[in-house]
């Protein structure tokens, strides 16, 4: 089910003006899904359409743009503090307890993301050149869920943050960050127009008409690096025009 609250932060950040082109075309997710108005200034984050298609316990996760797809990454600063992250995102109406987290934590999304200033994949040497904590640069998976916090701005979304002591179900493969993250090591495959992940979930996950949306956004770590430590702060563009999640895998 739709949180009402996470969706009015989702669609609040649709509005950001540094996120919108106003003479950009129209795009939007394919299957008689009308686009919304705006698109991404970039176009390696112009959304073409996105989809997500299931086959017993596999679902493939698809992005399209309507320009070099994983072209544009952030720019390095040498320090975790105040670094970006861009990123492709599906949000899913899936309960986040699915993929390993507490049910109910949040709005859960898959995120292909790059980030030159930190490493977040502790048990994938995405580079193979024998160092596991080099390779933030290079586009990757995450599981992440996400919810609102005012403190990354008004109507903002960011991470969860895990509170100090506290001790949240958590996926096998959690980077140790103190966030609603997961690292399961689904390999992007990012050529042409596309983005694309094939993810395995639990044997029995009903994945038939779970509602999803695409989104291209910008995320910055706080620059205290603190609480809330992970916020997105640009939304380039979002598949739907308005974040209700109308997709639905298989139809």
């Amino acid at each position: 089910m739709k949180d009402p609250l996470i969706l009015a932060a989702l669609a609040a950040l649709t509005i950001a003006p540094a996120a919108r082109a106003e003479d950009a075309p129209s795009g939007g997710i394919e299957a008689g899904i009308e686009a919304g108005a705006g698109n991404a200034a970039l176009a390696p984050f112009d959304i073409v359409h996105a989809r997500i298609a299931a086959e017993g316990n596999v679902a493939t996760f698809r992005m399209a743009v309507s320009g070099a797809a994983g072209e544009s990454r952030p720019a390095a600063t040498g320090a975790l503090a105040g670094s970006q992250v861009f990123s492709y995102v599906w949000p899913l109406t899936l309960d986040a307890g699915t993929v390993g987290f507490d049910p109910g934590a949040g709005i859960l999304a898959l995120a292909v993301t790059a980030h030159p200033d930190f490493d977040d994949t502790p048990l994938h040497d995405e580079n193979g050149d024998g160092d596991r904590a080099n390779d933030g640069d290079l586009w990757h998976s995450h599981w992440v869920v996400l919810g609102p916090d005012d403190a990354c701005g008004a109507g903002a979304l960011k991470v969860i943050d895990i509170p100090e002591g506290a001790l949240p179900r958590l996926p096998a493969t959690w980077p140790g960050l103190p966030l609603l993250i997961d690292s399961p090591g689904w390999q992007p495959v990012i050529g042409g127009d596309s983005v694309e992940v094939m993810v395995a979930f639990p044997q029995g996950t009903e994945l038939d008409g779970v509602g999803f949306d695409g989104v291209t956004a910008g995320l910055r770590v706080n620059a205290s690096a603190h609480a809330p430590l992970l916020c997105v702060t640009d939304v380039f563009d979002v598949a739907s025009g308005d974040l209700s999640l109308p997709g639905r895998v298989n139809e």
